[in-house]
């Protein structure tokens, strides 16, 4: 695939903070033209979300999200600027907004109005809930109202959130999903049809996955399981002789050949272990014998093993560690997931005010 498959897509970001940013980093990287709009005092929130900053003064935590946008500052209070936004939005391919519903019509920017005069525009809305846009939506808010810090966390201990902001992630890319959708099929449809709404809250529902369907199907409400499996047998964390690694056994196939690299004749012949249900229901019992095993050596040599014979299996590595093999750098950040670049770096603020009010998209 082209690295640039969206070139000549113009898309007006006007959000802030991680979900939209994200949603919009991702089509720039895939070649869009993306123009970043933030207040002239302070622009986005998240520029001063930090230490860290780079030698610039630039936060991290924006230039993780940022890339391959040009910025533009405005005051929506200012007339001349409002007018501006409007003329943009009118020759943008997507908008992409996270306001509070009646912001911008407020300032004269009504979305409907917008799509009628483009008829071929997507605008995104990202909001935190579908049946109350009023409310602000926050990552660790919404990882506590959606279930994920029940399931989070060591068994006996308290819930826990996820160290990243998994759920705006998730909201971004699904964002970015439904847009691409809209560009390849819907973009023919009446003005409603064009108007997308995603939300944090069900992103976070639908990412419940497995867990989500074992509660449908049971009718009983999860535990936490730190780091072992609902539905899944030896599939977890070991100590070996010298440090922690994750086996993860994913079939029946899998177990067998696990039992084979122990050595331990008495788990290959019993038959209650044989399937993946009977290692659930005698969770204690398998773990136990593994764990037993697996203390005879060093975790790169049962690693070693275990991916010569097809047995998944992973050593813990710190970020610093996972992050050195992949072409991540405090310029370029992390590379795209899905298969574009990074051609410009996250823009100053107001960086492109300039040219942008002079020659619009360019």
């Amino acid at each position: 695939m082209s690295s640039s498959p969206l070139k000549g897509l113009k898309v007006l970001d006007m959000t802030r903070v991680l979900a939209g940013p994200a949603c919009a980093m991702t089509l720039g990287d895939l070649g869009a033209n993306i123009i970043k709009v933030e207040r002239p005092d302070g622009g986005d929130e998240t520029r001063g979300w930090g230490p860290p900053f780079d030698e610039l003064g630039e936060s991290a935590y924006f230039l993780s999200t940022n890339r391959n946008k040009r910025s533009l500052t405005a005051d929506f209070a200012i007339k001349a600027d409002v007018r501006l936004l409007l003329d943009l939005a009118v020759e943008a391919d997507v908008v992409i907004e996270n306001f509070l519903p009646d912001a911008l019509p407020r300032r004269g920017i009504h979305p409907e109005s917008i799509l009628t005069q483009n008829s071929r525009m997507i605008w995104c809305s990202i909001h935190g809930y579908a049946n109350d846009h009023n409310r602000p939506g926050y990552d660790f808010a919404l990882q506590a109202e959606s279930g994920w810090m029940s399931i989070t966390g060591e068994p006996d201990g308290e819930p826990m959130k996820t160290a990243v902001a998994l759920i705006d992630v998730l909201a971004g890319k699904d964002a970015a999903i439904a847009i691409l959708a809209a560009l390849i099929g819907g973009r023919d449809g009446t003005a409603a049809q064009r108007h997308l709404h995603i939300t944090l809250a069900g992103s976070a529902a639908s990412a419940l996955m497995n867990v989500a369907q074992n509660t449908l199907v049971s009718g009983l409400a999860p535990r936490r399981w730190g780091n072992a499996h609902a539905n899944l047998v030896p599939y977890q964390l070991f100590q070996t002789a010298d440090r922690p690694l994750v086996i993860a056994v994913g079939s029946d196939a899998q177990w067998r050949t696990l039992t084979t690299l122990l050595a331990n004749p008495a788990l290959e012949a019993d038959s209650t272990l044989a399937t993946n249900a009977g290692r659930v229901i005698n969770r204690s019992r398998c773990v136990d014998a593994v764990q037993r095993a697996l203390m005879s050596d060093t975790a790169l040599a049962w690693k070693g093993r275990c991916e010569r014979a097809g047995v998944p299996v992973g050593l813990i590595r710190t970020v610093p560690e996972a992050l050195s093999d992949i072409g991540a750098s405090a310029e370029s950040g992390v590379p795209s997931s899905v298969g574009g670049e990074s051609r410009r770096h996250p823009p100053r603020l107001g960086q492109h005010s300039a040219e942008i009010r002079e020659f619009g998209w360019g």
